[in-house]
Formats: C-alpha cells, sequence, structure tokens
C-alpha cells in the first residue's frame, strides 16, 4: 500500500502540475476531471487506491487559496506564485495532507513530499520542501517557529577589499 500511494501522489502531482500549466496558459479547455481520469487510467494496472488520487487533487484544487495562505508566512521571501511550480505544486500537497490527511503520520507526508522534489524538482527543491512543510508541522504541533535570522556579520580589515557579492543564500526562482 505505501508504495501504492507514492505512485498515487506521483499521479496528482502530474495532474495538479497540469492544472497550474494551463491555468497559467489561461487554457479556458482545461478539464480537471478529464485530466485525473486520465492520469489514473494510465496506471490502473497498479493503483488500487484511486480515490486517494481524487481525494487529494480535489482536496488541494478546493483549498488552494487556504493552502497557499497556509505557506505563504512559512517563506516570506518566496512569494507563492514566484516558487517554481513543481516546488509550489509539491508544498501544497504535503501541506493539503499534513493539514486534512487522515492516516498518514507527518514524517511520511513530509518524506513523501521530499521524494515528490527529489525526484521532479530541481537541485535545491527538497530541502525547501523539507524547510517549510517541517515548519507548518512545528507551527502546526505549537511549537514557537519565530527563528531570529542573524544580523550580517561585520565587515573585517581583511574583509573590506572582497567587493565580490555574497550569493550563497541566493534560490533559484522559476523564470518560464
Amino acid at each position: 500500500m505505501a508504495s501504492n500511494r507514492h505512485l498515487g501522489r506521483i499521479i496528482a502531482l502530474q495532474t495538479l502540475y497540469e492544472q497550474d500549466f494551463r491555468r497559467s496558459a489561461a487554457d479556458a479547455d482545461f478539464d480537471l476531471e478529464a485530466v485525473l481520469k486520465r492520469n489514473i487510467t494510465r496506471y490502473e494496472a497498479t493503483v488500487d487506491d484511486t480515490s486517494f488520487v481524487e481525494d487529494l487533487v480535489r482536496g488541494v484544487t478546493k483549498l488552494e487559496t487556504e493552502l497557499d495562505t497556509l505557506l505563504q508566512p512559512l517563506a516570506p521571501e518566496w512569494p507563492i506564485d514566484q516558487i517554481a511550480r513543481m516546488d509550489r505544486v509539491v508544498l501544497r500537497i504535503g501541506a493539503y495532507e499534513l493539514t486534512y490527511g487522515k492516516g498518514v503520520p507527518p514524517k511520511v507526508v513530509i518524506n513523501e513530499a521530499v521524494e515528490l522534489a527529489k525526484a521532479f524538482g530541481s537541485e535545491n527543491s527538497s530541502k525547501f520542501i523539507n524547510g517549510v512543510l517541517g515548519t507548518l508541522l512545528r507551527k502546526q504541533n505549537g511549537e514557537d517557529i519565530s527563528i531570529p535570522r542573524p544580523k550580517k556579520a561585520p565587515v573585517s580589515d581583511d574583509d573590506a577589499s572582497d567587493d565580490s557579492p555574497d550569493d550563497s543564500s541566493s534560490e533559484q526562482k522559476e523564470t518560464a
């Protein structure tokens, strides 16, 4: 059942990714139910729990605005619409399962989201997904998630001549 659910999440990811993409392209002919049916049919021989996939896709779609509102404060330097499409969809799935899912331990939900990010996202996607969903879980558990940001270290005389910008904290944004 576990690997079946993993495949189910992949199908949900494909469906929700296509929805996000086609919506951004203003595709008036997009039919979520038809795409969901098509994607489930492709894997019908190996997916037994199609209701899991359907519930995941419909739940994320129905609560997308609420999920985005929940996620935005957890990554304030990354507006939802500027997060890479794949990462955004994986985050929504993970946030939905953490918030509304039943019967799946939170650590499994996060691990599954990280695995999806590793398989389908960019090089840093899994770390980003893990950080945001881990913070969401801590917030849901009532833990204090306010982490003081370190102030910029003072420049020493040796560093003063180094004119190169510090680019170590930049993340890749989706450009297309």
